[in-house]
């Protein structure tokens, strides 16, 4: 058996990683997680921000700011883009600035994204805005998870991390809410609240003790592990056994079935993440619902983005029960079926455009065009609501756990890295395409396609994503290398 093979993938643990059981003293440990979580609240609110905004905007917006179409659907996906660069400045940022810093410094894009929002003269300065909430957005989704992974001990840790995903759908739910009484420009202001308040709590946190010990900051660390763990005493910390030999990425590594396996189906992971069609949904929740015809679209949307906090956080709960692998093939199987049941409606619902070869987007996104006969608004509620709690159970939260599960440590930082750009960059396309798929293949069309993709990410769950529930990493590791 290989050396490689068998290095420990986190690396021995020593008594200042890990406190002992007679420990039982959390509290600064779940403030830091809870200042380090305002990261992902801010990041869901960004996301769910232009779907109150976009109808907001063309509604009451001033005239060089009200969208059309085509600029709509760049509103709504150019976060993606900036994201994708937040996830790679992120990965820098984290080794070379650390943790905490990191996240304090993500604060500035997001303030400084919303006051561009807020003073815009023009939809330049509004795109302008979107991608620097968008890259600091992709810096918080790379940090936090590392920041709380590396404060917590194995007792709660899954807990804590968990927290992530439902503080993003706390923020979607957050815009939601907001948008029923307030218009564009007073969203973005609420939207300065949370970075501005987890920029003040983080002064007052510390960085993580296996960064500081790896930056041979010993006297630091103890005091880091005294706020978070409640330490009375000083113990002894090995700063040797966080050793960086061999840690390095190499092209021949590629060759080693216990890196590219994990590799591609990280990516793949992502890749039916986003295929499912959940950003699309999620950016144009209201104008989907507007089309389907239901009476208070703004009240659609909080409805289903109260289900996804729900959901997020039962699937928390039994994710370690149920393990990955069972949760991702439940979830697959009613985000297709909703899916498919959001084509029908619109099948049944919308009269094909007439005297047109092409018809334009406008036919499909004026509720007018809904046949007033149909009686099926519910049908398009249900839909909505029955794919949210799906991808809530699985394929929302779990790509994101595996990815940290299945990367070997020597290959993690730049894997992830690459995971993450790959994430966004298909969000990005999904999001920005969705205007024209809906105009090419018709709205029933659009969906029974993103219906399809749901029933190739069960198969390829069936088929080739392991069962992590209850194994250590090198368990994992073994598996990929066939042992």
């Amino acid at each position: 058996m290989d050396a490689e093979a068998t290095q420990p993938l986190l690396g021995p643990r020593t008594k200042a990683e890990e406190p002992g059981p007679r420990v039982r003293r959390p509290r600064g440990l779940f403030l830091a997680a809870f200042a380090a979580t305002l990261g992902p609240l801010s990041f869901g609110f960004v996301l769910g921000y232009s779907s109150p905004a976009i109808p907001s905007l063309r509604r009451v917006g001033p005239a060089p700011l009200r969208l059309d179409n085509d600029e709509a659907s760049w509103f709504g996906s150019l976060v993606t883009l900036g994201a994708a660069a937040g996830g790679i400045l992120g990965g820098w940022l984290l080794d070379q600035a650390g943790r905490k810093l990191s996240l304090m410094l993500s604060t500035v894009p997001f303030v400084g994204g919303f006051t561009l929002i807020i003073g815009s003269q023009n939809v330049w300065m509004l795109y302008g805005g979107r991608i620097l909430t968008g890259l600091a957005s992709g810096i918080a989704s790379l940090v936090v998870p590392v920041y709380i992974a590396e404060i917590a001990y194995p007792e709660i840790r899954g807990l804590l991390g968990s927290c992530v995903q439902l503080m993003v759908v706390i923020g979607i739910l957050g815009a939601y809410v907001a948008g029923l009484g307030l218009d564009w420009c007073w969203l973005a202001v609420l939207g300065c609240v949370p970075p501005f308040f987890m920029l003040l709590l983080m002064c007052f946190m510390p960085e993580t003790p296996r960064f500081l010990l790896i930056k041979h900051k010993q006297q630091e660390a103890i005091a880091a592990m005294r706020f978070l763990w409640g330490i009375d005493q000083e113990q002894e910390v090995e700063e040797k056994e966080y050793s960086h030999e061999d840690q390095g990425f190499h092209l021949a590594r590629l060759k080693n079935p216990a890196i590219y396996k994990p590799f591609l189906i990280g990516v793949l992971l992502m890749a039916f993440q986003q295929f499912s069609g959940i950003n699309a949904m999620m950016f144009y929740a209201e104008t989907i619902f507007e089309q389907a015809n239901f009476k208070d679209s703004s009240l659609a949307s909080v409805i289903v983005g109260v289900l996804q906090v729900v959901f997020t956080a039962i699937a928390a709960l039994i994710m370690d029960k149920a393990g990955r692998k069972l949760l991702l093939v439940i979830s697959g199987s009613i985000m297709a079926l909703s899916c498919m049941m959001f084509g029908i409606y619109f099948k049944i619902s919308l009269p094909s455009p007439n005297n047109s070869s092409n018809p334009d987007l406008l036919t499909y996104l004026n509720p007018e065009s809904v046949q007033a006969s149909s009686g099926l608004p519910w049908l398009a509620v249900f839909s909505m609501g029955f794919f949210l709690i799906g991808f809530s159970l699985g394929w929302g939260p779990i790509p994101w756990l595996l990815m940290s599960e299945i990367f070997p440590l020597q290959v993690k930082g730049l894997a992830s890295g690459v995971c993450v750009l790959s994430s966004w960059i298909m969000a990005f396309l999904v999001t920005k395409e969705f205007s024209s798929l809906m105009d090419i293949l018709t709205p029933y069309g659009t969906f029974w396609l993103f219906s399809a993709f749901c029933v190739l990410s069960v198969v390829f769950t069936l088929l080739y994503v392991p069962e992590t529930k209850g194994k250590t990493l090198e368990q994992i590791e073994a598996h990929f290398q066939g042992r």
